[in-house]
């Protein structure tokens, strides 16, 4: 027999998914009134860009990221961002706003009909370069993040950032494996961005 998954009693509490370390944000605020979470959106981000392991994306959504460690941070001083999640190149899971929450990830957008896709969304940052490639564990921890969420909230939709903002923002890029992302949550094409449908696999039925 096929276990049973997990109940979302079971992984969440309070929008806070159990399998995550913690470290909260202040920078969030409340979902409107009738918010329909229905959207994932992935990001990438390395600070300084294309430097991995340290800990200054955490800083940074933790408002203490010491802005003349590195010439990079006086382009970004008093920049007040946040995800919901972050996921480092071993694999390791991190949350910062609850998914209840409105993290502030996705800036001026526009995505399935709606703008300001920070009200119902949840974002998820990779650590990584925009068009650079990802690390199998990224992906494993992704095929299991992806589904628990939908287990809690109405996700109907995934896209990158690049998709909610075009001409503005071009992460995570063309090294995102779109189809690593399918195979390890078994979400159907049409969940996925126009622009990427064709590089799918034929939707099952």
């Amino acid at each position: 027999m096929t276990p049973e998954a997990p109940s979302p009693a079971a992984l969440w509490s309070g929008g806070w998914y159990r399998f995550a370390h913690q470290q909260r944000s202040p920078n969030f605020g409340p979902r409107p009134e009738g918010a329909h979470t229905d959207l994932v959106v992935l990001h990438s981000i390395s600070l300084p860009p294309g430097q991995y392991g340290g800990e200054e994306v955490m800083a940074l959504f933790g408002n203490t990221l010491d802005w003349s460690a590195h010439p990079y941070f006086e382009s970004i001083r008093g920049l007040q961002v946040s995800a919901h999640f972050y996921i480092r190149r071993n694999g390791e899971l991190w949350q910062f706003v609850s998914a209840d929450d409105r993290a502030w990830h996705a800036g001026a957008s526009h995505y399935r009909g709606r703008s300001n896709c920070n009200n119902d969304s949840i974002g998820i940052e990779l650590e990584g370069l925009e068009g650079d490639s990802f690390e199998p564990a990224q992906y494993e921890t992704l095929a299991s993040l992806l589904p628990a969420i939908a287990q809690a909230y109405p996700i109907r939709h995934v896209a990158g950032h690049e998709h909610i903002a075009p001409n503005r923002k071009h992460d995570p890029g063309a090294g995102l494996d779109w189809q690593a992302v399918q195979r390890g949550t078994g979400w159907k094409t049409r969940c996925f961005p126009p622009s990427v449908q064709s590089s799918l696999h034929a939707e099952k039925m």
